[in-house]
């Protein structure tokens, strides 16, 4: 997948992003962020490389290096930073999201804005999600959005949706975590998916839940 800005100065990518020579080159990348178990650190003339090794998975500790990830991106002034885990869809987005709340001063649902304007097929697993709302709350003292976790199969893309609630919290947004049943479903037909209208009309029942 291509390179995304998310700054003047950050970027956000797959592990294909700096295997690219002449791009990392181009835009003067001087850090790079490894957000993976498996891919090596590409060896580059003046471009230090910092390992995150977490797989992605929802139980996967990311949130302890929310801080150090931030802290190096922070401060690195000679170049640019690109972060990257093994398709640029949820360790790394997570990664910047923690970075932008912590030295961009925008809250968790502004971050999440911010990266999937620039790179809308974003996809956090929920554990993930569930640390940011952490960190937030670290940061801020408030969470400004809720997980929803939902039984039936989701699209494979991001849904947002404004959650019901009375109208002194219409500011919150819900976002609905990628389900461990998109993989399985990815493989099936459009009439074997089972929608929530298939499952009414099968008399079998949906429920969600806010986290």
């Amino acid at each position: 997948m291509s390179v995304s800005q998310i700054t003047p100065s950050l970027f956000l990518s797959g592990a294909d992003g700096p295997l690219n020579a002449a791009l990392v080159s181009q835009k003067g990348i001087t850090l790079i962020v490894n957000a993976t178990i498996n891919h090596a650190c590409p060896a580059y003339p003046g471009v230090e490389c910092v390992r995150v090794p977490v797989s992605d998975l929802p139980s996967a500790r990311l949130g302890d290096h929310f801080d150090r990830v931030a802290e190096r991106i922070h401060g690195n002034r000679a170049g640019g930073t690109l972060v990257h885990c093994a398709a640029g869809m949820s360790r790394s987005p997570a990664l910047v999201m923690a970075y932008l709340m912590r030295y961009r001063g925008v809250t968790l649902r502004q971050a999440h804005r911010w990266v999937q304007e620039s790179r809308p097929y974003v996809r956090l697993n929920a554990g993930f999600w569930d640390q940011l709302l952490q960190y937030e709350r670290r940061l801020y003292g408030k969470n400004t959005v809720r997980v929803a976790a939902v039984e039936e199969v989701l699209p494979l893309t991001p849904r947002l949706t404004r959650s019901v609630l009375p109208p002194s919290q219409t500011s919150w947004l819900t976002l609905v975590p990628r389900s461990p049943l998109m993989t399985r479903a990815s493989g099936m037909s459009r009439s074997q998916v089972m929608t929530p209208a298939n499952k009414r009309r099968r008399g079998t029942k949906t429920s969600s839940a806010k986290v």
